[in-house]
């Protein structure tokens, strides 16, 4: 389906891979990981022809037709959910401005050409809407939304439609830049075990670390400017290459013992002439030998341990007989709700259906129209949204505000901490006013970690962190000893951290004391009830 072999690319003169080969079949669903920077979406815009590269060539099947997801995509104009998610809109037009080029120029018996017709014909095809609508069903679209402008939704919603364009074009191959990032945990558990059944093949990018061992069979990992194969999901790759390590440690010991046993048997009996044969033919061997690179250990987790925040009273925040809309949509009625200290609670539920609402309300960001919200004895709250910039000072570098947020924590701690949140070299001087969003989510993070409250809120932590940096919040999390509530679609991030589950819908909430399997295996149950009950 695809092969690339010797792939080369460069950026203002620095090598960012070298030498990149691989092998793709029909079928096969793969991850890509790395650190970030390494190229992995470099290659991704190469596979799809919107870069060229320095050296080496991308061979495709003819016949192949490819889906492709990015990061981030917007409306075009006035069109429906559903006329994105049927193409009507956008992508109908574009193939047919392409297919009529491409015939003016006589060039009807290309790849380009064979793509745009295979997918014009999939689009029009008489079955497609109704595939369309089952694909938004699955991604968390209600019947009302279809008809909906699509320009009156988020980013998010937008890129779902996107998505379920995709899957019902059931294209040969989908290539994935970071698909889970706007859905929420129904919406990603439905995603994930469509791709299961599906056939196509899947060139996946993702930091969802339960997500790869969910879908992939295979891992190709970019490391230094190269790109190397392993067998197996996430999870198997790491052994894999921790082991990797551990022999190429002892390969390489060997040698080096070996080539200094050479040296010095060459150094004493070069000279000695009973000697200086065997030391003539043991310094050609030596010349001759394929010296071995020292391996590079893999990247471990920062070992932060958060400080000890003040001890707040056993009941950390209370609500009682909330009544929260906005404008016409009533979010909550007569909501009463109570975090006791030490909780570890995660709130989930589909997208819309008041988990941010809560968390505002907890956290006292937004005013409701009646109840009372009560903080406990010595709460001190921290309120982390993936949207706050105000808490940052424009004239601070990004040094100087993890520092001026702890004042016990020293220089090289602070540049330690900033590495592993991905602000390395030059980075740490960087004014907060021209961050991007993610890097001041990342930010806001790093404050909260270095100077904790006891009770600490937290809407979609992991967004914009790699898979290392999402350990290393973790491992910290793990041992902080506060009182946590937190909303995230990661459900590898869900199992390592809560103790309870929180699931928010219609306005309703129902408190699990348990853990996430806990939580699945009683909804479950709870399905299996309701179906007894209703046959």
């Amino acid at each position: 389906m695809l092969t690339i072999r010797k792939l080369a690319k460069s950026f203002a003169g620095t090598p960012l891979f070298e030498e990149v080969s691989l092998t793709l079949n029909y079928g096969e669903q793969v991850a890509l990981v790395g650190p970030n920077g390494s190229g992995k979406t470099t290659l991704f815009s190469l596979i799809l022809g919107d870069d060229v590269a320095d050296s080496g060539e991308i061979i495709r099947d003819e016949w192949t037709t490819v889906g492709y997801l990015p990061q981030e995509g917007e409306a075009l104009g006035e069109e429906t959910v559903l006329e994105v998610a049927t193409g009507r809109a956008g992508t109908i037009p574009t193939l047919e401005k392409t297919l009529r080029q491409l015939e003016e120029k006589g060039q009807c018996e290309c790849i380009e050409y064979y793509e745009a017709q295979a997918k014009f014909d999939a689009l029009n095809d008489p079955q497609f809407d109704a595939k369309a609508k089952k694909m938004l069903h699955g991604l968390g679209f209600s019947e009302e939304q279809f008809e909906r402008p699509a320009s009156d939704l988020s980013g998010g919603w937008v890129m779902r439609a996107h998505l379920a364009r995709l899957l019902a074009m059931q294209p040969d191959l989908l290539m994935l830049d970071e698909p889970t990032n706007h859905l929420d945990l129904s919406a990603l558990l439905w995603f994930q075990e469509h791709l299961k059944s599906q056939s196509c093949a899947v060139l996946l990018i993702s930091h969802d670390r339960q997500f790869m061992d969910e879908i992939a069979d295979k891992v190709f990992e970019f490391s230094d400017k190269k790109l190397f194969s392993w067998k197996g999901n996430y999870s198997a790759y790491e052994v894999q290459k921790k082991e990797a390590f551990v022999r190429e440690s002892a390969a390489y010991k060997n040698q080096q013992k070996e080539i200094n046993e050479i040296k010095d048997f060459v150094s004493r009996f070069r000279n000695v002439s009973s000697k200086s044969a065997q030391a003539q033919s043991r310094l050609k061997a030596l010349e001759k030998m394929e010296i071995l690179k020292k391996p590079i250990p893999p990247r471990k987790p920062y070992p932060f341990r958060f400080p000890e925040p003040l001890r707040g009273g056993q009941r950390s925040i209370a609500l009682e007989n909330i009544h929260m809309a906005y404008g016409e949509n009533k979010i909550y009625e007569g909501l009463d709700f109570e975090v006791q200290r030490g909780d570890r609670t995660a709130l989930i539920g589909p997208n819309g259906a008041g988990k941010s609402t809560l968390l505002k309300i907890l956290a006292g960001e937004v005013a409701f129209q009646q109840g009372v919200r009560t903080e406990g004895h010595n709460c001190r709250l921290g309120y982390f949204s993936q949207h706050r910039s105000k808490t940052l000072d424009p004239n601070n570098t990004v040094l100087d505000e993890v520092l001026a947020a702890s004042l016990e924590m020293r220089d090289d701690e602070a540049r330690g901490l900033l590495g592993c949140f991905m602000f390395r070299g030059e980075e740490i001087y960087k004014k907060t006013n021209v961050l991007s969003g993610g890097e001041k989510s990342r930010l806001n993070l790093l404050k909260f970690l270095v100077n904790p409250p006891n009770l600490l809120l937290m809407d979609e932590p992991t967004t914009h962190l790699d898979l290392l940096t999402i350990e290393s919040l973790i491992l910290a999390l793990e041992r902080y000893e506060g009182t946590l509530l937190f909303i995230s679609h990661d459900v590898y991030f869900i199992r390592r951290l809560a103790t309870k589950i929180l699931h928010v819908k219609h306005g309703r909430l129902t408190l699990y004391a348990g853990d996430y399997d806990y939580f699945l295996e009683k909804t479950h149950s709870e399905e299996n009830d309701r179906a007894a009950i209703t046959a």
